[in-house]
């Protein structure tokens, strides 16, 4: 019987709720699956036939440790869902600075190098009032923050030795976020799921449900739908899963982040997206 790990953190060592059923769902398609903590020095990665990315949601804490496995991984020839090539490109947010000169419509951005004297006022464009500042390599709104530019001296203090140790992003602030919210759309080996819409809460402008935002099921339009789709076939390599986050500027969908590692894929929010998903598991495992 084939046997595939679905890869989690010590926070969420049976998974979040909504990938529960997938281990179920597996094992009534003759695929062994069990819940396995990706840094676990105990875990004996011979004994499974694939791995699959879920809950590693500590990942960008460790980030030279994660990479050091992703390449023991690697090494050990065992399949991963996504490839460990996409997951090391992906797990660091410069990837949107090829997107973005590739033609493909991105937030408007600012990729900052670590630097051991880091000045906003030299880097940020003179058009934007408010932005949004965090590390290249970041999960949930890790070291994120939203200031107004005027403030820009002090978030340069406050962020410059996080810059000293750790490349930084800079993106515009989009208003819509808080009143729009953002969108984020499913695809399974690049093909459309389902999609789900997240509002912050009054006053905030992260989206995340720790702190307090609110999802809901979300259907795009076709011009939405179309350009998460060629967002989703720009990646060369075979997709397992790809969660597109992006917000409406003039109806126009813009890109914020490809999700390839470790994303949530609302598997809760559209009907049958679980069994959907395992179909597509089984069919990436029978091709390896």
């Amino acid at each position: 019987m084939t046997k595939i790990a679905l890869l989690t953190c010590d926070q969420f060592p049976d998974l979040i709720p909504a990938d529960q059923k997938l281990i179920s769902l597996l094992n009534n398609r003759k695929i062994k699956a069990d819940a396995v903590i990706w840094n676990d020095p105990k875990v004996i990665w011979n004994d499974f036939d694939a791995l699959l990315f879920r809950s590693t949601w500590d990942y960008f804490l460790m980030d030279e440790l994660f990479t050091l496995w992703l390449d023991k991984i690697e090494a050990m020839g065992i399949p991963t869902y996504n490839s460990v090539s996409i997951i090391k490109k992906n797990k660091h947010k410069f990837y949107l600075s090829e997107m973005a000169k590739a033609g493909i419509c991105v937030i408007p951005s600012v990729f900052i190098p670590k630097t051991q004297y880091l000045d906003l006022s030299q880097l940020l464009p003179v058009s934007w009032h408010k932005a949004v500042i965090k590390p290249a390599v970041s999960a949930g709104s890790y070291l994120t923050k939203m200031f107004d530019v005027k403030n820009m001296i002090s978030i340069s203090d406050e962020y410059q030795d996080i810059a000293a140790e750790k490349d930084l992003i800079l993106q515009k602030f989009i208003p819509e976020i808080q009143t729009d919210g953002e969108i984020s759309l499913i695809f399974f080996n690049k093909k459309f799921s389902h999609a789900v819409i997240k509002t912050p809460k009054e006053g905030d402008f992260r989206i995340q449900s720790q702190f307090g935002g609110i999802y809901s099921p979300y259907d795009p339009s076709i011009q939405t739908l179309n350009i998460a789709q060629n967002i989703v076939h720009f990646m060369g390599e075979d997709l397992l899963y790809a969660r597109v986050d992006g917000i409406l500027i003039d109806d126009e969908f813009h890109l914020m982040e490809l999700e390839l590692i470790e994303p949530d894929l609302y598997l809760d929010f559209a009907a049958e997206a679980q069994t959907k998903f395992v179909d597509e598991i089984i069919h990436a495992l029978y091709l390896k």
